[in-house]
């Protein structure tokens, strides 16, 4: 029986630990809330996110102290917000992940470093990447607690990593697959939170699936330039992992950051709109670290460049998406 600590309390959290204790691991389920903590204890269900699922505490044992959470497991599971990730894990010694593989289910960068999760954690706890894998979609928690079928690609540069974490996945409604393109697969992770975000802005502001559309296939073309600058190897592009979790990102009913997109281009305020989900939208601190590295690598990026002056600058969503328009083919 694997062992498993699992770091977080929203949807993404919550659908991992149903299918990691469903396939049989043992996971130790650390959240900040003492509360919520509590009501699962008591409920078997998380009061906050994909509450119709139960979870089996034979299986899964919820905690708020840290340390004890990671100490005996086997693997760490990050799914914290990125902007908590190192308030988070600064918290622990920087011995105490060296003999455990670590995933990150986050898709979003360190706000402020400009670094993604694998590399911060890294640096900060001084591991190599081979002990690192990264979780891709496409899918949303919603349908993995529906029990819909899904999709997951576990990037590691350490093959056998990336198969072993697959395998803890793979049930009658979820396959994972393994692959070795970590920072690839990570940066594209967070930029089509980007692109979605967008999405839902013009699509707040009355734009229509034709130029959705146009949008999307024109920010394949923005992320292909990004990722080659940043990271170049040979990927495909058109994968699931790349291109199927930017499609359901953009255009899914589930998506926040489409949701939080949509928000801003109906007139909400940033402030406003994320007061109102309760959830974060990683989108927003992606749009300033992927904008904020651009300014070095100088890359054609306008999707990337509107979103920074809608949300950051307080330039208005109409002028700046009629803008953007223009530069599409």
């Amino acid at each position: 029986m694997e062992k498993i600590a699992m770091l977080g309390g929203g949807s993404w959290a919550t659908a991992l630990t149903k299918i990691l204790a469903e396939n049989g691991s043992r996971v130790h389920w650390w959240m900040r809330s003492k509360d919520d903590v509590q009501h699962l204890l008591r409920t078997r269900h998380n009061p906050r996110y994909l509450s119709s699922v139960a979870h089996d505490l034979n299986r899964v044992f919820p905690t708020t102290d840290l340390e004890d959470a990671v100490r005996e497991a086997d693997w760490l599971v990050l799914a914290v917000p990125a902007a908590f990730v190192q308030s988070t894990l600064d918290k622990l010694d920087r011995d105490a992940l060296k003999h455990k593989r670590i995933i990150s289910a986050i898709k979003g960068m360190i706000p402020g470093k400009n670094v993604l999760v694998t590399d911060y954690v890294a640096e900060r706890f001084r591991l190599s990447h081979a002990r690192l894998g990264v979780v891709a979609g496409p899918c949303h928690a919603e349908e993995v607690a529906l029990e819909k079928q899904s999709y997951l690609t576990i990037g590691s540069p350490d093959a056998e990593l990336a198969e072993d974490f697959s395998r803890l996945l793979r049930n009658r409604y979820v396959k994972a697959n393994p692959a070795q393109d970590l920072d690839g697969i990570e940066y594209c992770a967070v930029m089509k939170n980007i692109i979605a975000l967008t999405c839902g802005i013009a699509h707040g502001l009355g734009y229509g699936d034709n130029f959705q559309a146009v949008l999307v296939s024109n920010a394949v073309q923005e992320i292909r330039r990004f990722v080659h600058a940043v990271n170049p190897q040979p990927r495909d592009l058109s994968a699931s992992a790349y291109l199927g979790d930017l499609l359901v990102t953009a255009y899914s009913q589930f998506s926040r950051n489409r949701t939080f997109g949509s928000m801003v281009g109906r007139g909400y305020s940033v402030k406003s709109a994320q007061l109102e989900m309760n959830m974060i939208a990683e989108g927003y601190y992606a749009v300033k670290s992927i904008y904020e590295m651009n300014r070095k690598l100088q890359v054609n990026m306008p999707i990337t460049a509107a979103a920074y002056h809608i949300l950051y600058e307080k330039i208005s969503p109409a002028i700046e998406v009629e803008l953007l328009k223009e530069k599409f083919k």
